[in-house]
């Protein structure tokens, strides 16, 4: 595919990398059968094919209009074009980079740009806490939209969190939401960890990961949180505290984890901080990465457990941003668990992608409940994910327990311990 960039993206960053993806693209619509939204709507703009073509106009000198910014917006960036992809188009990175340009020739409505304004800066604001728990007050007054994104209140031992000191340590990224809405998971992760010799840190200055920003068109605002997670991690990554050098830096949010590991390319044009985001990205792993080490030290501590029946999810972010596949099902099928992914369309996006299921609630909907048909008929006792996101979703929809992965080992080795 030849792109003749006009003038104005002729030399930029942006430009080049795009013109760079474009040429990679043959055009054969592989994509197409992967795409959830074509999927749904059936219609070619509405798919990484068709967008590809309105982003390739725009860097033409073509004048976006409204309808190029709502084709662009319907995207959930799950990256399934990219697994799908023979060419290695890296999709996700080039919607990136059309919703910027396009942002910036197309004006929102008020009401849009207020909403997308609220999320990028409540979300990530020490004031998010307090306003969930004023909602959780108010919960059974609110709206359903509204309830289904105030969890409710967790329970007593949802912090708990270990205290005793491993050679072995890790890095944690707590993230923005999830200390609020869902703590357990992280001390979950901690406890987990502990069991198995590992010793989880966490650098209090660090936040959110870039994401939310990034992804609601704030790119300034997503590097600075970046830049901001990297210095308050680098002591513990370069060994400059008396708590010692860390292993790697986990991610127990495959939407967070995707963003970081990408750290090294986003900042690759800041010479202050390019080579430590570039470290950054090689040590970050998902959760899962650690789970091969875990089975050893854990298997002997759940001889007791019996088998849980599980669906899993796996989120978009783990599965096509990350490109990891297997190992939650098959490593916990080791500990004991019985795990299913739905025998269709296991690959398909739940719909929740970010902050998706609040700006694009019907198609988020749709979605939703098609990946919940398919789950349910596996009829198992819990359903588990690996991503906040896909777990608040998935929950709204169904009256079957939505888990993260993490949450369900945890739960099975406290009651080894006890039994």
């Amino acid at each position: 595919m030849q792109t003749q960039l006009a003038d104005e993206f002729k030399g930029t960053r942006d430009g080049e990398e795009a013109e760079a993806i474009l040429r990679k693209c043959v055009h054969c619509g592989f994509c197409t059968a992967t795409c959830p939204t074509y999927q749904l709507l059936g219609d070619e703009l509405d798919g990484p094919r068709g967008r590809i073509y309105l982003m390739k106009q725009v860097l033409e000198g073509t004048a976006p209009t409204r309808a190029t910014q709502l084709h662009l917006d319907r995207c959930l960036t799950c990256r399934n074009c990219e697994t799908t992809c023979p060419s290695g188009v890296q999709y996700g990175r080039l919607v990136e980079i059309g919703r910027k340009l396009v942002d910036e020739r197309v004006e929102r409505p008020r009401a849009e740009a207020a909403e997308r304004w609220l999320l990028r800066n409540g979300l990530t604001s020490p004031l998010f806490g307090p306003a969930i728990a004023l909602g959780r007050l108010a919960r059974p007054f609110l709206p359903q939209t509204l309830k289904d994104k105030v969890a409710p209140r967790p329970g007593p031992g949802a912090k708990r969190w270990p205290q005793r000191e491993h050679k072995r340590k890790v890095l944690m990224l707590l993230g923005c939401v999830q200390p609020t809405l869902m703590p357990n998971i992280n001390s979950a992760t901690a406890r987990v960890l502990d069991a198995a010799g590992i010793q989880c840190l966490v650098a209090d200055g660090a936040g959110c990961c870039g994401a939310i920003r990034s992804h609601l068109g704030d790119t300034e605002g997503g590097l600075a949180d970046m830049r901001r997670n990297i210095d308050a991690w680098w002591p513990l990554i370069d060994g400059l505290t008396s708590q010692g050098r860390v292993e790697a830096i986990v991610m127990n949010a495959s939407g967070c984890g995707a963003t970081v590991k990408e750290y090294g390319h986003a900042l690759a044009h800041d010479p202050d901080y390019a080579e430590k985001a570039r470290r950054v990205a090689e040590l970050t792993r998902d959760l899962s990465e650690l789970l091969p080490g875990l089975v050893a030290p854990l298997k002997p501590k759940m001889r007791r457990i019996a088998s849980k029946k599980l669906a899993f999810h796996p989120p978009c972010t783990l599965q096509h941003g990350q490109q990891l596949r297997g190992a939650v099902e098959t490593h916990l099928a080791e500990l004991g668990f019985e795990v299913r992914l739905a025998a269709s369309e296991s690959h398909l996006c739940c719909g929740s992608a970010g902050t998706y299921s609040v700006l694009q609630p019907e198609l988020a909907h749709a979605l939703r409940d098609r990946k919940l048909a398919n789950l349910g008929a596996l009829e198992a006792q819990v359903i588990v994910s690996a991503n906040i996101g896909c777990i608040q979703h998935l929950q709204t929809g169904t009256a079957t327990p939505v888990r993260h992965w993490i949450e369900v080992l945890d739960e099975a080795l406290g009651e080894a311990i006890r039994a």
